[in-house]
């Protein structure tokens, strides 16, 4: 792939579409973002902003806050959250480029996103996360083996674009894996996403350890129920390594919650501006995934001890 030729535009400039601009602009490619009032602002007059190694650095990034129609990229990276993914694909349903990649969460299927934008439509989820604090990204990088960016066709074809995305990725030094059953792997992320986070938020803050202990035994109960009932539903879990989830023991799972209610990670998810924006978001996710299992004539089923 030619840097000089090829465009790629993120549309979206929270965490995930800031963490792959720098990634990609530090390897020479043509890279624009797209955001909306103060953050277009702030990339405008500041640059794109992060914290590495305890110091804020600045890189400098084509920024727009309007997307013309002949506007065409090489891939459009929608780099949203889930509840905001349906309207950003309404705004792009005009625009003539190709390839659209959605980095998100999905728990229900893909109907309703090719209704907008058709089989352009490339679907993925990042490896990356983290927050933007007072305009400066704070990147949370995980293991390469857990935060590989995924992505794939959703008949599982290896198609050539598949291929330029992986030389794409490659290039710029990010881990990816090519999955064959994206949907599969987006339903089981949202799962684990579901019941982690929904009782993060809903208790508010997690400081005592009867509280944790609480908290960590819900996250299991509702974890393992759901991972049932998509298998119920005929969806393979993916990664593989959560299905080891419905053999450990609930004391095993209570723990390892409980351990990971108390890290930084956890305690910055439960600041007000993430955790509103989060709540949004699960409970979307949420309403989709009852949807896909009534769809399916099954209902989870819970019981906290």
């Amino acid at each position: 792939m030619s840097a000089k030729q090829d465009r790629f535009l993120f549309f979206g400039a929270g965490v995930i579409g800031s963490m792959y601009a720098i990634k990609l602009i530090e390897a020479g490619f043509d890279v624009t973002l797209f955001a909306r009032s103060n953050r277009f602002k702030s990339l405008r007059e500041n640059g794109l902003q992060y914290k590495e190694k305890g110091a804020v650095r600045s890189i400098q990034v084509n920024v727009i806050d309007t997307l013309e129609n002949d506007d065409v990229y090489d891939f459009i990276f929608v780099t949203v959250r889930y509840d905001r993914s349906e309207s950003a694909l309404l705004a792009l349903k005009d625009n003539q480029s190709k390839n659209i990649v959605t980095m998100t969460n999905n728990p229900i299927g893909f109907s309703s996103w090719l209704d907008i934008v058709g089989d352009r439509l490339l679907p993925a989820f990042p490896g990356f996360g983290g927050q933007i604090k007072d305009g400066v990204l704070h990147a949370r990088f995980l293991p390469k083996i857990i935060a590989a960016t995924a992505f794939g066709e959703i008949n599982g074809v290896v198609t050539e674009r598949i291929e330029n995305l992986a030389k794409l990725f490659k290039t710029a030094k990010l881990p990816y894996v090519i999955k064959k059953d994206m949907q599969a792997y987006l339903i089981t992320h949202s799962v684990s996403d579901i019941a982690m986070l929904s009782f993060l938020h809903s208790e508010n803050k997690i400081i005592d350890k009867k509280t944790a202990r609480k908290t960590a035994r819900k996250i299991t109960v509702t974890l393992k129920a759901y991972l049932r009932a998509i298998q119920k539903a005929g969806v393979s879990i993916d990664p593989p390594m959560l299905k080891m989830v419905l053999k450990f023991p609930n004391l095993f799972l209570d723990l390892f919650f409980m351990t990971w209610l108390r890290t930084k990670m956890v305690r910055d998810m439960m600041l007000p501006d993430y955790a509103n924006n989060a709540n949004n978001e699960i409970v979307q996710l949420s309403n989709d995934l009852m949807k896909f299992l009534s769809q399916n004539d099954i209902k989870p089923e819970i019981h906290v001890q």
